[in-house]
């Protein structure tokens, strides 16, 4: 039931954003139960970002949302996966990468909740 949502100022072709759905389906396991089977990632490229008012390089930001809880420690790890693979797949800084996270009691599939 993990959502990440990528939003980011550059252009992403179809190979990066298969490879960056990739990596995150593998990157999600740093969350105990957590598995790609029921991830869901949106890309929406070519976003209008002003990261500290400066528009001159790349930036992103994204939204990983969970049900249940976890811990500072997984989020860290997450955080630390996330900025390298944004800055291997895209070559968009670690310190230009805002990574946020959400965690759900309330998680509906398939016309029920979880």
């Amino acid at each position: 039931m993990p959502y990440i949502n990528l939003k980011t100022t550059k252009k992403v072709s179809d190979e990066k954003c298969e490879a960056i759905k990739t990596a995150f389906g593998k990157a999600i396991e740093t969350f105990p139960g957590k598995t790609e089977a029921w991830l869901m990632v949106g890309i929406d490229d070519g976003a209008r970002l002003w990261f500290k008012g400066d528009a001159s390089s790349d930036s992103a930001i994204v939204d990983v949302e969970l049900l249940g809880t976890t811990t500072n420690e997984y989020a860290e790890k997450m955080t630390a996966v996330v900025c390298d693979i944004l800055n291997r797949e895209l070559e968009i800084s670690p310190d230009r990468i805002y990574v946020k996270y959400r965690e759900y009691d309330k998680w509906g599939w398939n016309g029920q909740n979880f």
